[in-house]
């Protein structure tokens, strides 16, 4: 039987798939830390799906949360076993969703999905119930047409993924020997439209926020105080030349270079004539790996030492998101070449490997020392209004699964 077969079973799924979405997306699955009631419902009705789906050795993993109503986060594990356990081929999905934001730029009801002009829209429906519908009905097809994959396969379905997987994978990689150093494990949370770019590491993240201390006076008189924001504003400035002080560029990632931004500025006085005796701004710094964070924060520390003598101020700043890179998965390992094979033989496009400057779950695997890849054909809609899902790139990726699925 050839993977033509398997691809045209998959196009013939079309119906249940968008029945799935919609079924998901209807049940709000939103973190308690984000005023929502947690995944429990959303597994319970995954749990039966997969069992009426004859997916074998189904694991339920609870994460204890005193905040959740059920009293824990759950993550699931199912197995399709294939004609070797010598390894498994991980698909690792979310369900949590993120709050809809405001309501009033939606042009529906977040929780009830409608489909329109070939996309599916709903919260959710692109982060992550795309590829969470497209993992389980890959290996549908296989079922349907009697074929066994040639490893294993494992659907990891879990929580907690958008507020910091600590409930979620984080916890699941502690309590479970599951997963293998030989494994190929895809993590389909991040993409782009043409699907030709596979993600294999991340930069440092480094989110600071700064509170410079002066002395309020009338701006008529500022000799009787210490202008704030003056001081602030020139450290801004001097912040800049972190850009030449870690110059280092690597074509891997995008931007190929590390990135320093002023972002966030809070207000200070609210009148035009009144000096501020404080300032309060942020930088987000976005690292190659090849900096340790110690060392950009040693030269922060310096420049603002500087400033703070220059202008007679005091400069302090406070982490807000501090995060080493994880490893890389190696541009040429095992699961970036079967992600590239796949995406030829399902789109007849080459793909490459890149790095990113944001940061994706991925990072617990490689932190833990296994090789994760991240993959999937989307619009980029996650976590705005309307949010949509090509129901093609939906069939799609289920189709690049599949694929991996197969390969020897």
């Amino acid at each position: 039987m050839s993977f033509d077969d398997i691809a045209r079973r998959l196009d013939q799924y079309r119906n249940e798939m968008i029945d799935l979405q919609i079924k998901l997306a209807s049940i709000p699955a939103i973190a308690p830390s984000s005023g929502g009631e947690g995944e429990a419902k959303k597994a319970e009705f995954l749990l039966a799906f997969l069992k009426d789906a004859d997916f074998q050795d189904i694991e339920l993993i609870k994460t204890p949360d005193i905040d959740a109503p059920a009293g824990y986060r759950p993550n699931i594990l199912a197995y399709y076993r294939g004609r070797s356990s010598a390894k498994t081929i991980w698909i690792m999905t979310h369900m949590d969703v993120v709050p809809p934001g405001e309501m009033s730029l939606w042009r529906g009801d977040p929780y009830k999905p409608w489909v329109e002009s070939g996309k599916i829209y709903g919260r959710g429906v692109e982060d992550n119930q795309q590829d969470l519908v497209a993992s389980i009905f890959a290996v549908k097809a296989l079922q349907s047409l009697g074929l066994k994959p040639a490893y294993d396969v494992g659907l990891a379905i879990v929580a907690d993924e958008e507020t910091g997987s600590g409930k979620g994978i984080g916890y699941v990689l502690k309590k479970t020997s599951a997963f293998r150093k030989g494994d190929l494990i895809i993590v389909p949370d991040a993409g782009i439209e043409d699907g030709t770019e596979i993600e294999v590491a991340e930069k440092s993240i480094l989110w600071l926020k700064f509170k410079t201390l002066g002395r309020q006076t009338h701006g008529s008189t500022p000799e009787r105080g210490i202008n704030a924001f003056k001081a602030a504003s020139y450290l801004i400035v001097e912040l800049d030349k972190l850009y030449q002080a870690f110059p280092e560029s690597n074509p891997l990632f995008e931007p190929p270079i590390s990135t320093f931004e002023p972002t966030k500025k809070d207000a200070n006085v609210p009148n035009i004539n009144t000096i501020p005796g404080d300032d309060v701004f942020c930088l987000d710094c976005r690292i190659l790996p090849v900096y340790p964070l110690e060392d950009v924060e040693a030269w922060i520390r310096k420049a603002a030492d500087g400033i703070e003598k220059k202008f007679g101020v005091t400069i302090s700043f406070e982490h807000k998101q501090r995060a080493a890179a994880a490893p890389p998965t190696p541009a040429d390992a095992a699961v970036v070449e079967a992600l590239k094979k796949a995406i030829k033989a399902v789109y007849d496009k080459d793909s490459r490997a890149i790095g990113i400057g944001g940061g994706t779950v991925a990072a617990y695997f490689r932190r833990s020392g296994y090789d994760a890849a991240c993959w999937s054909k989307v619009e980029e809609t996650a976590h705005q209004p309307n949010e949509s899902c090509r129901i093609d790139d939906m069939i799609g990726d289920a189709k690049v699964f599949a694929h991996l699925m197969m390969q020897e």
